[in-house]
């Protein structure tokens, strides 16, 4: 498995609650905060839901 960096592109004011708890278990609280997580399918799961409000870069 590889690393991904997911980085919050946009705020999760008006969104649907289960978005707001997505953002929240990954850790990214702050426009601009960063985090990087371990590519698994529960990790690739979550970013699929928010795939609209973050960024995802792969880590080498």
């Amino acid at each position: 498995m590889g690393q991904i960096k997911i980085t919050k592109i946009k705020s999760t004011i008006d969104r649907p609650k289960n978005q707001k708890l997505t953002m929240e278990a990954l850790g990214l609280n702050k426009i601009n905060s960063s985090v990087v997580k371990d590519a698994t399918p529960q990790i690739l799961g979550m970013v699929r839901v928010v795939a609209h409000l973050v960024k995802v870069e792969e880590v080498k």
